[in-house]
């Protein structure tokens, strides 16, 4: 089902962007880019400031076990994952479990954090996108937004609920693995190597520290305000800056419509779509508001590209190094 939707959420997404671009007059729209110039890259970098505070969390989560430096480059190639590739939004995960575990050894630890890490990504992207409602009613007067799109967090609320739960109540992943082991063909699976009880027990170690939990909420939340600034400097350099509270709008918002539309590659289109939109809200002009929502897809590429090709680097070097051991053996 999730293949069916990538495929029909690609060209959908492209017809969207095109349609978007006719409308608003590509022209004036390459017109503003061009007026603020190189100054725009430095958008880029500013991006890696939110991406610092997320690793701190995981971080603490991961106990301390690796440098915030290595987690941080780790976290660079989990997003760069997700959002380039299609993946449907999870494929960095993956990733990041293999990364984490070239420094440390205990996988059920890796593994039980990267999950928890996600729990905790949700509420806070909960609580963002709420924040943003409250901005848009605050500043534009929108109260039917309010009603519509509150109304989708709320629906969509039960199933991080329910996932809670079943963690909390323990024995998922030991369940999962018993179950694995009765497929046919299991036996080519190795899944007996999947330690769903150790991993239950070392999500259940996490979850029994409230205090922790909230301490990755705190860090995961300020990177989110904080990646917020990146709407804020490109609408400044574009010619038609916004208040504080509508780039945390426009950027909570946004984020909230990419992953509700996992299924579309790269979230192609409704990105910006939704960026249009809201800027829009807050006076912005339309060929401004697509020329904001081209430049966070072109950082988006820069920045996921440089990850992506350090990640490939990285496993080069890597399997080079081991050939080296294995030949000395």
């Amino acid at each position: 089902m999730i293949k069916w939707l990538k495929w029909l959420g690609l060209p959908a997404g492209i017809a969207v962007l095109i349609a978007l671009a006719l409308h608003s007059g590509i022209d004036d729209v390459l017109h503003a880019i061009r007026s603020a110039g190189f100054a725009l890259l430095w958008l880029v970098p500013l991006h890696a400031l939110p991406l610092l505070l997320d690793a701190q969390a995981w971080r603490l989560l991961l106990g301390r076990s690796a440098s915030l430096a290595y987690l941080w480059w780790v976290a660079t190639v989990r997003e760069a994952v997700s959002r380039l590739l299609p993946v449907a939004s999870i494929g960095g995960e993956f990733v990041g479990v293999r990364l984490a575990r070239w420094k440390i050894d205990e996988t059920g630890l890796v593994c039980a954090s990267v999950i928890v890490e996600v729990l905790v990504t949700l509420a806070v992207q909960y609580v963002f996108a709420a924040l943003g409602l409250v901005m848009i009613v605050a500043q534009t007067g929108h109260d039917g937004l309010l009603a519509t799109v509150g109304a989708a967090l709320l629906l969509s609320l039960p199933l991080p609920v329910v996932v809670f739960l079943l963690l909390r109540r323990g024995g998922l992943f030991h369940a999962i693995e018993r179950w694995s082991a009765r497929l046919p063909m299991s036996a080519h699976w190795n899944v007996e190597r999947i330690g769903g009880a150790q991993l239950d027990a070392a999500i259940d170690a996490l979850l029994r520290e409230p205090r922790l939990l909230l301490r990755a909420f705190v860090w995961q939340f300020a990177g989110y305000l904080l990646g917020a600034s990146e709407v804020y400097v490109a609408l400044w350099m574009l010619g038609h800056p916004v208040s504080i509270g509508g780039a945390i709008a426009i950027e909570a918002l946004t984020q909230a419509a990419r992953h509700a539309a996992f299924f579309v590659p790269s979230g192609l289109g409704v990105q910006e779509a939704v960026v249009v939109l809201l800027a829009r809200m807050f006076g912005v002009d339309e060929q401004t508001a697509l020329s904001l929502a081209l430049v966070k897809r072109m950082r988006e590429v820069l920045f996921g590209c440089v990850a992506l090709a350090s990640w490939q680097a990285a496993e080069l070097v890597r399997n080079r190094g081991g050939g080296v051991a294995r030949n000395l053996r």
